[in-house]
């Protein structure tokens, strides 16, 4: 069995697992960092402008909290329109994409099990909105965007239920109560379990720009969906980038946004 199918089955058994949100595993299928042990630290190239910089320091902070890993906030390697990937670390861009749909693309290429690079985009398109601009919107995205790059997936999809008070839960109130701007401890636990074995090669720091084809503002650019919501929504999309090796987006929509159908 290939690398790729064993990926997209595991991403098929963390949306099974997800039935159950608040006691189940939501790791983002096996992808993680590859690095020899605990605690590591990942580099947050910042390409976003004044409004979103406090934004990506409180999850820099947040996430920080872990017992596994610490992030570091580190000069942009892109541009937070091109938001091209960097080799060995996690760019974070914004720009005004387009009113396409989405709010914020997490994306992971990995090699393998093993994540090689990363990068998020904020869709200014849409917090140029009065809905989407405010503090809970940018700081709940910002939040589970990054979360994505370290191999977590959602908590809970749907925008109904009752908030779990952590930013990797889909919402349409990230206010709450309780709020879901943060990690909260099942977060944590859950990265102890991803990051419970250690490597015996690292994929963090390479530094090599570009390695792979960048990740565009529409879904063509993101290969073919994977993972649905209840609504239809694909959720997950898979690309394919050579033998072994694929880069897998997690799109957040905005409400009532996106493609429907399978």
């Amino acid at each position: 069995m290939t690398s790729i199918i064993k990926g997209a089955l595991a991403l098929g058994v963390a949306a099974a697992a997800l039935a159950t949100p608040a006691s189940a595993s939501h790791s983002w299928g096996n992808y993680h960092w590859a690095r020899p042990g605990n605690p590591f630290t990942l580099k947050l190239g910042d390409n976003v402008d004044s409004n979103w910089d406090s934004y990506l320091a409180v999850a820099s902070t947040d996430w920080s909290a872990s017992t596994v890993l610490d992030t570091t906030i580190v000069p942009g390697g892109t541009t937070g329109r091109r938001c091209r990937a960097t080799a060995g670390r996690i760019e974070v861009c914004n720009a005004a994409y387009g009113q396409n749909g989405w709010l914020g693309l997490a994306s992971i290429s990995a090699n393998g099990d093993h994540i090689t690079q990363a990068t998020v985009k904020l869709n200014d398109s849409y917090y140029n909105m009065a809905q989407y601009n405010t503090p809970e919107w940018r700081q709940m995205v910002m939040c589970q965007e990054i979360g994505h790059d370290f191999g977590l997936d959602h908590q809970d999809t749907n925008q109904t239920n009752p908030n779990l008070g952590t930013c990797m839960d889909y919402t349409s109130n990230p206010s709450g109560p309780p709020s879901n701007l943060k990690p909260n401890q099942h977060d944590y636990d859950q990265l102890v379990s991803i990051y419970s074995h250690g490597d015996s090669s690292t994929t963090i720091g390479m530094g090599i720009n570009g390695a792979v084809a960048d990740i565009g503002d529409t879904p063509s650019t993101w290969g073919r969906p994977v993972r649905f919501l209840r609504d239809g929504r694909p959720e997950v999309y898979m690309r394919l980038d050579g033998p072994g090796r694929v880069t897998l987006t997690h799109v957040i929509w905005a409400q009532g946004e996106g493609p429907r159908g399978r």
